[in-house]
């Protein structure tokens, strides 16, 4: 009953530390993409932890689990795990934990979903009403839709039929090629599939805001999807450009005043663009890259020990 164990330790420490860690790094908002990768390897590392510890645990709980978990298994690899003499009630107690734990997660990201289904098909519903589709307009197809309103705004509706909206007010606040960068920033959006980051990341937030590293999670998703998307519109029209836009379409709401706001990560955005800090070099990304890709593999090699000495 090591193995379970040290990996529930493993999953515990790595929630508490990377969010740490991570926050002191200055590479992120250099790199935003790369930052988004090694965020998702640490959530799945803590989670596959988890996973590794609940199966081993029900392995030691009940014989019938470990029958089918070491089905496949040579010789000796049962011996080597130690199951069957330390199950008992600990074992079962982890088992059934940390199988709450995953319905409960499965169960957020399900509500994350059709909540989100939800909303997309009121919005959508909506801009059919104020923007109907022309004749001969394909209502699958990617639609540019421009609403009439006061204020400047601009956002991407995903979807079965995708919608990039801007309002008449960000139409005559944005000059030159400042809209093509606002549309590109949207696009940049679409184009990765931030959505479902921020949907993975909300679930897990949701389900257990005690758990540092899935509130962290959420908090850099937001603001990582962000930058990676400012970055791919400044390759296309320049970062003053980009910056320009996003005064524009925020100077009115009041994100650049003293007092805090729910748009406070605009005034940051506007000054990263600004400071145009160097990209780090294609070796470090890789590196930081390939690193990040190793983390999920520690939990596995922790959970193989036993089973790899015994061949050996």
């Amino acid at each position: 009953m090591m193995v379970p164990a040290a990996l529930l330790l493993l999953g515990a420490l790595t929630a508490m530390l990377a969010p740490r860690l991570l926050a002191r790094a200055r590479w992120p908002e250099r790199e935003p993409v790369v930052a988004l990768w090694v965020w998702q390897c640490v959530v799945g590392a803590v989670l596959l932890c988890f996973a590794l510890s609940m199966l081993l645990s029900a392995a030691a709980a009940w014989q019938a689990v470990r029958g089918r978990l070491f089905a496949a298994a040579p010789t000796g690899v049962v011996d080597a795990y130690a199951l069957g003499s330390a199950g008992g009630a600990w074992a079962v107690g982890t088992a059934l934990a940390l199988a709450g734990c995953g319905l409960w997660t499965g169960a957020m990201l399900t509500r994350e979903v059709l909540r989100a289904r939800a909303r997309r098909r009121a919005q959508g519903a909506e801009l059919l009403l104020r923007a109907p589709l022309l004749p001969g307009e394909d209502p699958a197809g990617v639609r540019l839709v421009v609403l009439e309103g006061q204020r400047p705004a601009s956002w991407w509706l995903p979807g079965a039929a995708p919608r990039l909206v801007v309002t008449t007010a960000a139409l005559g606040r944005l000059k030159g090629s400042q809209l093509d960068a606002v549309l590109a920033h949207e696009q940049g959006h679409a184009a990765a599939r931030h959505d479902w980051l921020l949907h993975c990341s909300r679930a897990l937030s949701g389900g257990f805001p005690q758990v540092p590293v899935f509130a962290a999670f959420e908090e850099e998703m937001h603001r990582l999807v962000e930058l990676a998307a400012d970055d791919v519109a400044s390759r296309r029209f320049g970062r003053l450009t980009v910056a320009l836009a996003l005064v524009g379409l925020n100077e009115d709401s009041g994100v650049f005043g003293p007092y805090s706001t729910p748009q406070a990560h605009v005034p940051q955005r506007v000054r990263r663009l600004l400071s145009a800090a160097p990209r780090l070099s294609a070796g470090r990304r890789v590196q930081l890259t390939a690193l990040a890709t190793l983390v999920p593999a520690v939990p596995l090699l922790v959970a193989f020990v036993p089973a790899l000495s015994t061949l050996a």
